[in-house]
């Protein structure tokens, strides 16, 4: 159980560079001229053929990259499934619709920057994460150390299932999965799983992570009274957790194992419901819309204590 959670870290951690390498090359590459971000009204081959040849040489330089660093050190075995369901409290499920969400949102909005259809974006685009994750769960499901999960897949589905099912119903993204961040104590008790530095405690320490759906409001109430950039948002967290499960945590730890599943409510910003002229803050505002706006926050554990902070991160 350890090491299928100390490699689910390493997974999480390359799809979460990817994330912010597709997103900066692409702004990289925008930001070249004004014109160049102004989506396409129709169909552009250039830029549609830029955009495949973006997209396959970043996702498959990360699976090549996650074999050579990762599966080829270790045994093979015949294609097998585990059930790590339970580990780190569901966090790392979490994690997988967060990613599959906007790697296929990234996926659709480049497509619809080259002027390609609405069904072209959601077949092509907005099911680019599920592909890219299915490839590593294969690797997952080859290797003996560890194992395809059904929970990854599923968790995967949900999050391709989110931005297309929306796309489809409202033609447009009410509810976003986002992400937040603060350090907590537990990284310093085990620093090789939970990370030394605040960037590896970012994307190892699972108890410092909220996952969040952010839900605008204008979208769902059409009033002129809700600002339409004004989000409610409904938080998952865990706290607690010196491994992925109770049986794997050290006996010397074991006073620090009170594993706890939080929930929390607070205000958000769409970001992209700002109005503005400019399409490179339209760009800028699209990547940063991956992260919850810190604000005031209430949270509900799982024995029903209350907290409210004025600010939460």
């Amino acid at each position: 159980m350890f090491f299928c959670a100390s490699y689910w870290k390493l997974k999480q951690t390359n799809v979460k560079y990817f994330l912010f390498l597709f997103f900066s090359f692409s702004l990289i590459g925008q930001n070249t001229q004004s014109n160049f971000l102004i989506p396409s009204d129709s169909l552009h081959p250039k830029r549609k053929q830029l955009v495949y040849i973006t997209e396959g040489a970043l996702l498959g330089g990360t699976l090549i990259g996650l074999n050579q660093i990762w599966y080829k050190d270790y045994p093979k075995s015949s294609f097998h499934f585990i059930n790590d369901n339970d580990d780190w409290m569901q966090m790392d499920k979490a994690g997988h619709l967060y990613s599959n969400y906007h790697l296929g949102r990234m996926g659709a909005e480049a497509l619809a920057w080259s002027g390609a259809t609405k069904k072209q974006q959601l077949i092509y685009g907005g099911t680019l994460g599920f592909a890219f994750m299915s490839v590593v769960e294969v690797f997952d499901g080859f290797s003996k150390e560890w194992g395809a999960s059904w929970g990854d897949v599923l968790a995967n589905a949900a999050g391709t299932g989110l931005y297309v099912s929306q796309e489809l119903l409202w033609e447009e993204q009410r509810i976003i999965p986002k992400f937040s961040f603060h350090k907590t104590k537990y990284a310093a008790l085990r620093p090789n799983t939970l990370g030394e530095s605040w960037n590896e405690q970012i994307l190892k320490d699972y108890n410092g992570q909220t996952y969040w759906l952010s839900a605008n409001l204008y979208s769902f109430v059409k009033a002129d009274y809700v600002p339409k950039w004004l989000n409610l948002a409904f938080g998952y967290g865990a706290d607690g957790m010196v491994s992925g499960s109770r049986e794997t945590v050290p006996a010397e730890l074991m006073s620090f194992n009170h594993r706890t599943r939080q929930f929390y409510l607070s205000f958000d910003v769409d970001l992209t419901k700002i109005n503005t002229q400019s399409h490179t803050l339209k760009t800028l505002f699209s990547i940063f819309n991956t992260i919850k706006v810190p604000a005031p926050t209430l949270e509900i554990n799982q024995f029903s204590r209350t907290k409210l902070y004025f600010i939460y991160f």
